[in-house]
C-alpha cells in the first residue's frame, strides 16, 4: 500500500495549490494509494496573516476563509463516502501556529466530528512567513533581532526596523542561528498547546537558509531546542512525517534532515509518510528517494491511521470515527512506488 498523510488541493487552497479535490483523489487511486490524508490549510483570522496575493482586497480575502473550510469539510465527507470502496480518506487540516492566540481556533476546528486528525505546522517566525520567498525570510530574521522589553513587537509578529538580506546586525550565520532558535521555541509552544498527532515538516526553517544542509548540531542552542522538542513529541506518542516535498524544492534530504531523523529514532519515534502535494502533479513526487533515505536510517516501518467500521452517525460526520494506528512495511510501499514513473 502507498499513502500520504499531508495533501492540499487548488479547490480549497486557491493560488497555493492546483486541481479539484476529487480529481486529485482519483489520481491517487490510479497510483495505488490506499490511504490519503486530506489536510487543507486552516483559515486565518487576521489581516496581518494574509499573503501578498491576498492583500489587494484583504477584507474579502479573510471573509472567504472560514466558509471555504466549511465547504471543504462538506466535500471531503462526500468524497470519503463515494470513494470508500477504493481508498480510505482521512479528513484533517493543517494547523497554523502564527501566534498563541490561534490555539482556540485550532482546538475548535479539531473538535469537529468529521476531523480525524490535524497536522501541527509552523510556517512563520514571529508571524512572518519563512517559506514564501527570500524577502519574507529576511523579514523573519529581522523580526528576531527586534525586541521591546523582551517581547517581540506587535504580539510577536511585526518589525520596527528594516534589515536588508545579508546585512545588518552581525554575521549572517549568527543571525540565522538566532532565528532557528526562535523557530524551535515557537514550535515548542505549538507542541505543548496542541499535541498534534502529526508534526509537519519539522525543520522547514532550513528551506531558504543560506546553507540548508548545515549540521545544526554545531549550533548548541538550536540543537538543545531540537532535542527538547523531539523528546516532547515522543512523550505523547506523536509522529513526525517524512515529508518528500523538501526534495522537490531542491533540498538534498526530506524533512526532517538526517541528524534530526537519527535523534528521533533514538527516542523510538515513529515516522509517517507525506508528499505534501499541492495538486495532481505532486502526488507521490520523490517517494522513491524518501524511501531510500528512510532505509539508509534502517527504518523498516511507517505509520498511518485506519478508520474503524463506523456507526451511521460517524459515517455522516456527526460523531468522531474510531482510529487505529497501522504499521506499514517500507518494502510494501516501495513495491507500489517502483511502478510509478514520477
Amino acid at each position: 500500500m502507498a499513502f500520504t498523510m499531508h495533501s492540499h488541493s487548488g479547490q480549497f487552497c486557491p493560488g497555493h495549490a492546483k486541481d479539484e479535490l476529487e480529481d486529485i483523489i482519483k489520481h491517487a487511486i490510479s497510483l495505488g494509494y490506499t490511504t490519503m490524508g486530506l489536510t487543507e490549510h486552516m483559515p486565518r483570522t487576521s489581516p496581518e496573516d494574509l499573503y501578498p496575493e491576498e492583500l489587494d482586497e484583504p477584507e474579502a480575502s479573510l471573509a472567504v476563509l472560514a466558509p471555504r473550510h466549511t465547504a471543504y469539510l462538506k466535500e471531503a465527507l462526500r468524497l470519503q463516502t463515494l470513494y470508500a470502496p477504493q481508498i480510505s480518506l482521512l479528513i484533517g487540516f493543517e494547523g497554523e501556529w502564527l501566534r498563541p492566540a490561534y490555539q482556540s481556533l485550532v482546538d475548535e476546528l479539531a473538535a469537529h466530528p468529521a476531523i480525524d486528525y490535524f497536522i501541527g505546522s509552523l510556517h512563520h517566525v514571529n508571524g512572518v512567513p519563512i517559506d514564501y520567498d527570500q524577502e519574507y525570510y529576511a523579514r523573519a530574521i529581522a523580526s528576531v533581532e527586534t525586541l521591546t522589553n523582551g517581547t517581540y513587537t506587535n504580539g510577536t509578529s511585526a518589525n520596527t526596523t528594516t534589515v536588508e538580506p545579508g546585512g545588518g546586525n552581525g554575521d549572517e550565520e549568527a543571525r540565522e542561528e538566532r532565528m532557528y532558535e526562535r523557530y524551535y521555541d515557537q514550535q515548542y509552544e505549538m507542541l505543548v498547546a496542541l499535541r498534534p498527532r502529526v508534526v509537519g515538516h519539522f525543520d522547514l526553517i532550513r528551506l531558504m537558509s543560506v546553507d540548508p544542509g548545515r549540521d545544526v548540531r554545531r549550533w548548541r542552542g538550536v540543537w538543545e531546542r531540537i532535542e527538547r522538542n523531539l523528546t516532547f513529541i515522543a512523550s505523547y506518542d506523536g509522529w513526525l512525517e517524512c515529508n518528500s516535498s523538501a526534495l522537490r524544492k531542491g533540498l538534498a534530504e526530506p524533512y526532517p534532515c538526517r541528524v534530526i531523523a537519527e535523534k528521533w529514532l533514538s527516542l523510538s519515534g515513529k515516522f509517517t509518510l507525506s508528499d505534501d502535494s499541492h495538486g495532481i502533479a505532486q502526488l507521490g513526487t520523490n517517494y522513491a528517494r524518501a524511501l531510500d533515505f528512510l532505509s539508509s536510517l534502517d527504518v523498516k516501518t511507517l505509520w498511518t491511521l485506519r478508520r474503524e467500521p463506523q456507526h451511521e452517525d460517524s459515517a455522516a460526520g456527526k460523531t468522531k470515527a474510531s482510529l487505529t494506528e497501522v504499521a506499514v512495511p517500507v518494502d510494501e510501499i516501495r513495491a507500489v512506488v517502483s511502478k510509478w514513473s514520477i
